[in-house]
């Protein structure tokens, strides 16, 4: 009797002790889900972020939500299944693909652009590999980078074939290999070299290899006339509001942005690199070693590899993370592999801070310090001008700065931000010149704000102040060569 009371006892105390550790590893998690519901919504109150978030802990998923809308037209809200394009995140499908094909031995890392596209050009393409391609170090100019590209280009539709011969066959920038530059159009000749190899359409290739093979149903490639159920719309932020974003047929991203997707699906393709369903062992070590370290930036195939420092301990964690943006949207997708964390942010009005966002969302995960974000001063102060005047806009800024100085975002781009939206409206140049003005007077070191104020003073007809400003650029930023470019066409004119 005595020995089965002392059993009941210590299995009574056991199983205190057991409710009580899992309740307060509940508490913790649950502890770490409000800060990130918290962090985000105050991100979505200030005007900064408008899509879905996906946050991972230990490989399971702890946080997915949807803010804002989804279609502001008729107040449909983002969700988890919501489907975003995600742009240049499609460049990590590509290089995974790519490596596919180089296990199976149809492609070489070393084999030169012209073994696969034999109309390419060979003066060029005799001398830029795979690899050159995949680590954007090619050469070769990207066809985003073009003048004329969302005026002339960006609505047009164009076959692969069209798309190589006419935007990516430019001269080298620089010799493949001595420089790190990113470039959409060496994405876009992966996929003309896939389709060629497999004789494919890089849709279809995607799909077979990738998509079917982790269960994504709701990704694929973005056509803009086919029906897509959950597709978001997206938008762009003004300081007026919001807007719709201008077409972009997708023809042109292609194999270097053309994809959509949900948080939910990149959660799966997150899941699937930890395994050898895809690719082995030793081809993910090759799409995750830094590739470029020595031209200065952290770039392996299609994944950008860094360490990142944690507030308070000086803990390294390695990060493999990507970026998108493409009209109406930026994304993020960024992986923390040895503890199998996972943040991935979709955001349909681009210009949200993502990165900000990520860090943050990393410090709660790993309970370190965190900040919230700051309003923006020039939303603010545009404001004022709306109602009263430049003069009053650009007093609210200098109260606001000596009163609220860890309130508001008074980094100098949101300046230079409202100074160019002011320029591009009818009848706001000068308003735009005195704003230009206010950013060089308070960060009299920012070479750009010299640079604005010129572009204006040059608008507005003002050639001897516009040389003066651009001058002024120059010398804070000797390789400002839009600066000199300019210089070079005031004093001829002169």
């Amino acid at each position: 009797m005595n020995h089965d009371l002392n059993s009941f006892h210590r299995f009574t105390s056991l199983a205190v002790v057991c409710y009580l550790f899992i309740f307060a590893g509940f508490g913790v998690a649950q502890d770490k889900v409000s800060k990130i519901d918290e962090l985000v919504q105050v991100y979505c109150d200030y005007g900064m972020f408008n899509g879905t978030v996906l946050v991972a802990e230990g490989g399971k998923v702890i946080y997915k939500k949807g803010f804002g809308m989804a279609n502001m037209e008729w107040n449909i809200p983002n969700k988890p299944d919501t489907k975003f394009r995600i742009g240049s995140i499609t460049k990590q499908f590509t290089s995974m693909l790519i490596l596919q094909l180089v296990e199976e031995g149809k492609i070489k890392l070393e084999g030169k652009l012209t073994d696969y596209l034999t109309d390419y050009r060979k003066d060029t393409g005799d001398k830029v590999t795979i690899h050159h391609l995949l680590t954007h170090t090619s050469g070769i100019p990207s066809y985003t980078g073009l003048p004329n590209f969302i005026q002339d280009i960006s609505r047009n539709p164009y076959s692969v074939d069209e798309t190589v011969k006419k935007f990516c066959s430019g001269d080298f920038e620089f010799e493949p290999g001595t420089k790190y530059r990113y470039n959409n159009s060496g994405y876009v000749l992966l996929g003309a070299i896939i389709e060629k190899v497999t004789g494919k359409s890089y849709e279809d290739v995607l799909q077979e290899r990738i998509l079917n093979p982790v269960g994504m149903k709701n990704t694929g490639y973005d056509h803009h006339e086919t029906i897509i159920p959950g597709r978001a719309a997206g938008y762009n932020k003004t300081f007026d509001g919001y807007e719709n974003a201008p077409y972009l047929d997708m023809t042109l991203p292609y194999s270097a942005g053309a994809l959509y997707s949900t948080v939910e699906d990149l959660y799966l393709w997150d899941q699937a690199l930890y395994t050898e369903k895809l690719l082995s062992k030793k081809g993910k070590e090759l799409l995750f070693t830094p590739h470029t370290v020595k031209l200065g930036t952290n770039y392996g195939y299609g994944w950008v590899v860094i360490k990142r420092s944690l507030p308070e301990s000086g803990e390294m964690v390695t990060t493999l993370s990507h970026g998108g943006g493409i009209h109406g949207f930026n994304t993020s997708i960024e992986r923390l592999i040895e503890d199998k964390h996972l943040i991935i942010l979709f955001n349909n009005t681009p210009g949200a801070p993502l990165g900000e966002m990520s860090r943050s969302i990393i410090h709660i995960i790993y309970d370190k310090p965190f900040q919230f974000p700051k309003k923006s001063v020039a939303d603010e102060i545009y404001e004022t001008l709306v109602n009263n005047d430049v003069k009053a806009a650009v007093k609210r800024y200098e109260v606001l700065k000596k009163e609220h100085p860890k309130e508001y975002n008074f980094q100098p781009r949101g300046l230079n931000s409202l100074g160019y939206y002011l320029m591009n409206k009818k009848k706001r140049l000068q308003d735009a010149i005195e704003i230009f003005k206010l950013n060089v007077k308070v960060y009299p070191k920012y070479a750009n704000g010299y640079d604005s104020l010129a572009e204006a003073y040059m608008v507005s007809g003002n050639k001897k102040l516009a040389i003066k400003n651009y001058a002024k650029s120059l010398e804070l930023n000797p390789n400002n060569t839009n600066a000199v470019d300019k210089l070079n066409e005031l004093l001829k004119k002169k």
